[in-house]
């Protein structure tokens, strides 16, 4: 997102912060119907070109939220989505955007409050790696022709009583209505959404065996100090690294296994 959309996606996620804060709010049942709302967005193209529509004061835009969706979804998620019409959105397609996004966050805030933010984490990473190495698995969840009940089946026979069950409700949402991304990328988005929650950043480490606790615990202490921030390790493991460390935050990537020494060392006799 960028200019107008950028703004208004980071009120309305002050706004569900604020919601969040409140105990007494049930944060599981406002991200279901956070869900429902960008169901009905994405289905309903010339909706959310109203509700978006730059030439309506932002007074009618959340009058008309109110009646659609009063009644049917709770007051805390009619508040919050009447704030968001009345905000300025660049385009009619990154309010549909937005509310997936908060609806992604309630849940994570909902595990968050239970204790299970981490186990929620490290399932999501772990679905990631499986999915990454098995191209039949992976093609039967983005296959277009499938129907999304046979994905959501398929999900639920393989996470059921396995993971936790907001992760399996994360995963289900991403297959079932990709909205244009890729597996891949909407795994990462809400790997970044759960370690925000904690103000953390999440650091992919890949290791030729297992880290110990103890150097699980030196590593992200090194890193938060690095970063100035809290730092949540997703830990892979791959022996063709042969030894070393290969730790990626974001784009950046620090390599310390081996190879990439033995590499470095063979660039400096070549050159």
């Amino acid at each position: 997102m960028n200019g107008a959309s950028r703004e208004a996606l980071a009120a309305a996620r002050e706004s569900l912060d604020a919601l969040a804060d409140n105990t007494s709010v049930d944060v599981a049942k406002l991200a279901e119907e956070l869900d429902a709302v960008t169901a009905l967005l994405d289905r309903e193209v010339s909706l959310r070109r109203v509700l978006t529509d730059p030439a309506q004061s932002g007074e009618a835009k959340a009058e008309l939220a109110r009646r659609l969706l009063g009644g049917q979804v709770g007051g805390e998620t009619v508040d919050l989505i009447s704030g968001m019409v009345r905000s300025r959105w660049s385009r009619s397609r990154d309010l549909v955007d937005a509310v997936e996004e908060l609806a992604a966050t309630a849940d994570l805030t909902a595990a968050q409050r239970a204790g299970a933010l981490d186990d929620v984490e490290d399932e999501l990473f772990r679905f990631g790696r499986i999915v990454e190495s098995s191209t039949a698995l992976r093609a039967a969840l983005t296959d277009k022709s499938a129907p999304a009940s046979a994905k959501g089946g398929l999900l639920r026979s393989l996470l059921g009583g396995k993971a936790k069950p907001v992760t399996e409700r994360l995963v289900v949402r991403l297959v079932t209505r990709p909205r244009g991304r890729s597996l891949e990328a909407g795994l990462e988005s809400l790997s970044k959404l759960a370690a925000a929650r904690r103000n953390r950043m999440v650091a992919v480490v890949t290791s030729a065996v297992p880290l110990t606790d103890q150097q699980r615990q030196r590593l992200g202490a090194g890193l938060a100090r690095i970063y100035g921030r809290e730092m949540h390790l997703n830990l892979d493991v791959d022996p063709e690294v042969l030894g070393g460390l290969v730790v990626r935050v974001g784009d950046e990537i620090i390599d310390g296994t081996i190879v990439a020494r033995l590499d470095e060392a063979n660039r400096r006799i070549a050159g």
